[in-house]
């Protein structure tokens, strides 16, 4: 225990002299929690168990107002004079307000009483109720009603009179053939010039009619355009002013970094050519912290990160689970503010199926079947070429066709079916399209199953703020379904088979873990769940007709966990 002046800056509740500091600063993207890190989130966690100091509804117990998790992280330091210490932080505001006695302040505060930023959302806000206010007006949809009404009905009245002036015509060409024979050449002259001022008169009552009715269109239309012309002004008008603001917002987010060096947002997203940050960049929990400890002259020794509350509808975050930093808000910011630190290596960038082998389970002339270890990719990737499709081809130097006919992920184990020529992949491939090849996963849940089976229903799309994240959304989202059956109980755990009748992206992780699935995250699921030494998801059993013998054959191997 120590006395320190640093705002925000929170001394240890128990002696932390036993606990080695890291030799490297956390690698916020990929982390196990430094003990020191535990240390202080659980002393964070006490706090948020029993503080007065706000008020907000994070779901955990019956509050008013919407429920609403939130991520908060911690800072372990050492202060100049050798003191470890931590600082925390919350991502976004709470409460309604940015300044809280706990937790270290924004870069920027937005919402202070004279924010530049208050006073035009303001002036934003009032275009809204505008907007709102003459697209409700019933006049605008009374006109939109009547507008599409006489639209059909000119187009109704003059299709019939086209069929009517067809009609005609073919009234006329008859008469001209009947009559060229039993007329005179004087007579029948008279007629053609009498047909033809026919022809004349019905196109040019089919020109009245079409100006009368463009005349009563037109009339109606103007009016509406005017109307609708107003309201696209304002939004225009709406779209340049929050544009402005918000770059004139990211210009007062200024970060340090541990060289000392500064820099707007702005400029740090622009040397990825991103030239617009997103909205809310600069505002997470991590940028916060280091900032704060930057500015007070604090040594970072370790960092973690902690949901904690509900789990928002299209995400999965589990309360109190560690989460990585996200990537298209934090990764350029950090990126800077890491410049000077030691940090920890990036673990994607190590190969991790160096050492590792894979068996052969069968191949013919047509297919090759593998076991895929986990920790294993099964293409190559962006940073890591060694993967199941290499090794094949260095193996099999004579092999052709596209080869890889599906995909396991790289933390998934278990059978994956590779060709050997372009007939045997396509005709393999068919059957994926087409669904007809069973597949059949073990995987280990991270607690117990009360329904027996049954069928998990929801369509998934990448998360675009955190690759390769994937999130429920049923406006974009692609259709997914998985098939499960439990099979047994071990030690507070359930061991169940996944049948997926849709191949989207961490499909079964996320259908397990969500909170609208299963609710329970698959055991060593480091994206959607709690990291552990693999993902407990093994890939057992695929049965499909062969592309040459056209019988349907079966492979098996059991999990290994």
């Amino acid at each position: 225990m120590f006395v320190n002046n640093t705002p925000f800056l929170h001394s240890f509740k128990v002696d932390v002299s036993h606990l080695e500091k890291p030799s490297r600063f956390t690698f916020p993207f990929s982390y196990d929690p430094h003990p020191l890190s535990e240390l202080a989130a659980s002393e964070l966690q006490a706090y948020l168990e029993q503080q007065q100091d706000f008020q907000h509804n994070f779901g955990l117990h019956d509050k008013e107002g919407p429920a609403i998790g939130k991520m908060f992280g911690v800072l372990v330091v050492e202060t100049e004079q050798g003191n470890l210490a931590y600082l925390a932080a919350v991502s976004g505001k709470l409460g309604n307000s940015n300044q809280h006695k706990h937790f270290v302040p924004p870069v920027f505060d937005m919402l202070t009483d004279d924010s530049f930023f208050l006073m035009e959302e303001e002036k934003i806000n009032a275009i809204n109720r505008r907007i709102e206010t003459l697209e409700s007006d019933v006049t605008l949809a009374e006109l939109q009603r009547k507008l599409d009404e006489l639209q059909q009905q000119a187009q109704s009245e003059l299709a019939a009179f086209r069929q009517h002036m067809k009609k005609e015509k073919a009234g006329r060409k008859e008469k001209r053939t009947q009559s060229r024979l039993s007329l005179s050449d004087e007579a029948y002259q008279l007629l053609v010039e009498d047909l033809i001022k026919q022809s004349y008169r019905d196109q040019h009552e089919y020109d009245v009619l079409k100006a009368q009715w463009k005349s009563t269109v037109d009339t109606i239309q103007q009016d509406h355009q005017q109307r609708q012309h107003a309201i696209n002004e304002l939004k225009d008008e709406r779209k340049i002013r929050s544009a402005t603001l918000q770059r004139r917002l990211f210009d007062q987010y200024q970060f340090l970094n541990a060289a000392g060096e500064e820099r707007s947002v702005l400029s740090i997203f622009s040397e990825r050519k991103q030239l617009t940050p997103p909205a809310g960049a600069g505002e997470c929990a991590a940028p916060k912290l280091l900032q704060h400890a930057f500015k007070h002259k604090l040594k970072p020794v370790c960092m973690a990160e902690f949901w904690w509350g509900i789990s928002p509808a299209s995400e999965v975050r589990k309360h109190k689970n560690y989460y990585p930093a996200c990537k298209s808000k934090c990764e350029p910011i950090l990126a800077h503010m890491l410049r000077g630190l030691h940090v920890d290596d990036n673990p994607l960038l190590e190969n991790p199926a160096a050492g590792q082998q894979f068996d052969i389970i069968f191949q013919d002339d047509d297919i090759v079947v593998v076991n895929k270890p986990a920790e294993f990719l099964s293409v190559p990737g962006i940073h890591i070429q060694d993967s199941v499709y290499t090794r094949i081809l260095a193996m099999i130097p004579d092999i052709s066709g596209p080869v890889i006919i599906h995909r396991l992920d790289m933390s998934t184990s278990g059978i994956l079916i590779l060709a050997k020529n372009k007939d045997a992949h396509k005709f393999i491939q068919d059957q994926f399209i087409k669904h007809t090849v069973l597949k059949r996963y073990t995987a280990l849940l991270e607690g117990q199953l009360s329904i027996a089976a049954g069928i998990i229903d929801l369509p998934l799309r990448v998360d675009l703020d955190d690759r390769p994240r994937q999130v429920v959304c049923y406006e974009y989202g692609k259709p997914a379904q998985t098939k499960f059956t439990l099979l047994r109980s071990e030690n507070g755990r359930t061991r169940v088979h996944f049948f997926p009748l849709t191949g989207r992206t961490h499909q079964l992780r996320v259908h397990a873990a969500h909170s609208l699935g299963l609710n329970t995250p698959i055991v060593g699921d480091d994206l959607y769940g709690k990291r552990d030494k693999r993902l407990h998801l093994h890939a057992g059993l695929i049965q499909f007709q062969h592309p040459s013998t056209r019988k349907i054959v079966t492979f098996e191997v059991p999990d290994p966990f």
